[in-house]
């Protein structure tokens, strides 16, 4: 017959309180030895939780103890065997039907008497509260630590963990290709193929906002302290280059032609006929407008950005525009008044006097609270209005800087030879660099470059038809 000594310890146990499986063996050997249990045999769960009794060496001990081999089981503690205290009950009704003595070195047991088996659900409860608690306190150590930006899983591609902080390394910059490629349209296959990263990796990196510099807790995405490789718009390009079911078009321009009609995007369509051609995605469902061919529209989009490279007038007259020194018939114009400025100090001024005036009692109090509320008011409308001015003179800073960048790329650039010498992706390049939109209205379009006011191309100069439609929605 056999003495058992079951050894378990976790690995946040052995961390916090420095248990081993070693350091039990001792204590349980030289307890046998003291008690005349006589040799023992040692089995453990080393790295493994209590909560439950799924573990290898304990579910080899109890097979033992069914087949009637053992006489005495020996642990270090209770809690060794099981943190849940149904599972302990069981296991003592277990022992008891086969006759297995249970020995614990920290807690003196007697399973033959009343306060015995009291004691013994005691501890076992003791156990499980203990359990529960150093789960809640992992909870709030994880929760702690993803508020901080630490990053408690194993490190993206792109990134090592140092210390629980994501840090760059040498493969960064395939990711950055990884998210170039996506937003041209390549499939994950491809992607495969160009970067040798496997097609199911790089879904996983598309859909990650690790690489914004954000971390996943719990199905929340929080700020990281790690350096993003993306920017957020570059992550949304690469979401917006691939809809589940749907093929994204080879066509430079998809994704950025819209019906000026309902504000729609339009989609790339065939007729059956090879032609090729823009469409509202709302065609038939209420909108009327005709659909265009996508050479058509590329014209118009290569003509915008010919004007803006060569037309010295032109770019002159836009920078008056965004300076605001022409006159705009589409927004209302500003009434003269005082800057926001002076308006403060002015109201804050004749504020002072009020309060003045109240003090000398030179004014009843009900006047007083009147004339205070609607200082209140006209002081806070002040504010807000100086921060909607500041908002937009940073929006037309940026406008101005972005416009000044692509035109003084465009003047450098033949950019209709160009256009005829690029294969699909070069031009998608030229298109996501350059224009914003193409809106396509009943009789003209409006092609929009980067940081300027829409340009009016006529069909005419694009060799597009008017109002003119045809069969299914083909071309015109």
């Amino acid at each position: 017959m056999l003495t058992l000594a079951y050894c378990r310890v976790s690995t946040e146990e052995q961390a916090e309180e420095g248990w081993s499986i070693e350091g039990q063996t001792d204590k349980l050997r030289a307890y046998a030895t003291l008690h005349d249990l006589g040799e023992i045999t040692v089995v453990s769960d080393p790295g493994l939780s209590g909560k439950n009794m799924l573990r290898p060496g304990l579910q080899q001990l109890l097979a033992a103890v069914e087949a009637g081999h053992v006489t005495h089981v020996v642990v270090w503690k209770l809690d060794r065997l099981s943190r849940n205290l149904r599972d302990l009950m069981e296991l003592r009704d277990k022992f008891e039907k086969y006759g297995v003595t249970l020995h614990s070195v920290c807690e003196n047991l007697d399973l033959s008497s009343p306060s015995g088996r009291l004691f013994f659900s005691l501890m076992g409860g003791q156990a499980e509260y203990y359990r529960d608690a150093l789960a809640e306190n992992v909870r709030m150590g994880n929760a702690r630590a993803h508020k901080e930006g630490r990053h408690l899983n194993r490190p993206k591609f792109g990134y090592n963990l140092v210390e629980k902080f994501l840090m760059l390394n040498h493969d960064a910059p395939i990711v950055r290709e990884i998210f170039r490629l996506r937003r041209e349209g390549v499939s994950l296959v491809g992607i495969e193929e160009a970067t040798g990263v496997k097609a199911s990796t790089v879904k996983t990196i598309i859909e990650s906002r690790v690489y914004l510099g954000e971390i996943k807790f719990k199905k929340e995405w929080l700020p990281g302290v790690h350096e993003s490789i993306i920017t957020e718009a570059e992550w949304q390009s690469a979401q917006r280059a691939h809809t589940k079911g749907v093929r994204r078009s080879k066509d430079p321009l998809s994704g950025r032609v819209i019906c000026g009609l309902c504000a729609r995007k339009m989609s790339v369509m065939q007729n059956g006929q090879r032609s090729v051609f823009y469409r509202c995605r709302h065609r038939g469902q209420g909108c009327q407008m005709a659909a265009k061919s996508t050479k058509g529209i590329g014209r118009a989009a290569v003509k915008g950005l010919s004007l803006i490279g060569r037309d010295d007038g032109l770019r002159e007259a836009i920078r008056r525009r965004l300076a605001g020194r022409a006159p705009d018939a589409a927004a209302p114009r500003r009434t003269r008044r005082a800057a926001p400025g002076v308006a403060l100090k002015t109201l804050s001024d004749d504020r002072r006097k009020l309060l003045d005036l109240y003090y000398k009692g030179k004014i009843s109090e009900n006047f007083f609270h009147e004339e205070e509320t609607r200082f209140a008011i006209a002081i806070e409308a002040v504010r807000h209005e100086a921060v909607e001015l500041n908002e937009e003179i940073q929006t037309k800073t940026d406008l101005e800087t972005r416009f000044e960048e692509v035109a003084a790329l465009l003047s450098n650039l033949d950019i209709e030879t160009l256009w005829e010498a690029a294969e699909d992706r070069e031009k998608r390049v030229i298109i996501e660099n350059m224009l914003e939109s193409v809106t396509v209205f009943p009789d003209h379009l409006e092609v929009k470059v980067a940081g300027s006011p829409a340009l009016h191309v006529l069909y005419s100069e694009v060799g597009l038809k008017g109002s003119e439609n045809v069969q299914v929605g083909g071309p015109t």
